[in-house]
């Protein structure tokens, strides 16, 4: 389908900003008019759901956004179908999709998001969206029924990506993990987007686009081979 609106965030923050503060534009124009948002907080694990649904709402209030949990609502499937938006925060990738998965809304949020309905994400919440978690900077702390993602797009992500080294780390850098799923998936992409950036994807005159959102590089891994995006650079040809 053609219909897809994702707007998916590397990061909530970007060193020293306010919660979604820099992402404020981005999300007003992802969202145009729309004021109600579905917020899915099942990332968090140290922060309860009540507390980090409100979060959002406080961040969101100069947009004027409505900000409703998920894990309030009686029919969660309902919920979805009706949602105006949806937005995905972040937190542990694993336990964000054992808890889609233990609620049955993987299907549903797909189907929501093929007919129209705008996803946000950050973090997690774009990490769910790719094909599968497999490059996903978390700790499996508890396993989900499978590491299949939402597949809203076709390929892998990777938020909060750095090639920072510390001087005397003898662990692997974020680089060399990437390039061992690269040894085992040679023709899966992996996009790997830095902090204060974004992905979008949007239907123009019934094409879907992508594009690389912010003002830093990313970079997209595959075969083998690390190459560098620009910012607003056309990445269609990921979505094919």
């Amino acid at each position: 389908m053609n219909n897809k609106n994702l707007l998916l965030l590397s990061s909530s923050m970007v060193k020293d900003t306010q919660y979604l503060t820099h992402a404020l534009p981005m999300i007003k124009s992802h969202l145009t008019d729309i004021t109600e948002l579905l917020f899915i907080p099942y990332a968090g694990v140290t922060i309860n759901y009540d507390d980090y649904t409100a979060k959002v709402q406080k961040a969101l209030e100069p947009l004027r956004i409505k900000v409703t949990g998920i894990h309030q609502c009686v029919d969660k499937i309902a919920a979805i179908k009706s949602a105006k938006s949806i937005a995905v925060g972040g937190g542990n990738t694993f336990h964000l999709l054992h808890q889609l998965y233990e609620n049955n809304l993987v299907t549903a949020i797909t189907s929501a998001v093929e007919n129209g309905t705008p996803y946000i994400g950050w973090s997690a919440g774009s990490n769910v969206a790719g094909d599968s978690i497999r490059t996903t900077n978390d700790m499996p702390i508890i396993e989900p029924k499978s590491f299949d993602a939402l597949k809203l797009v076709n390929f892998q992500l990777n938020p909060h990506y750095t090639d920072y080294n510390p001087e005397g780390y003898n662990g692997e850098t974020r680089a060399q993990r990437l390039t061992e799923f690269m040894v085992l998936n040679q023709n899966i992409p992996i996009v790997a987007i830095v902090e204060g950036t974004g992905l979008k994807v949007s239907n123009e005159n019934g094409q879907q686009r992508l594009r690389l959102m912010g003002s830093d590089e990313g970079y997209i891994f595959i075969a083998g081979e690390k190459h560098i995006i620009n910012s607003q650079s056309n990445l269609d040809y990921l979505l094919e």
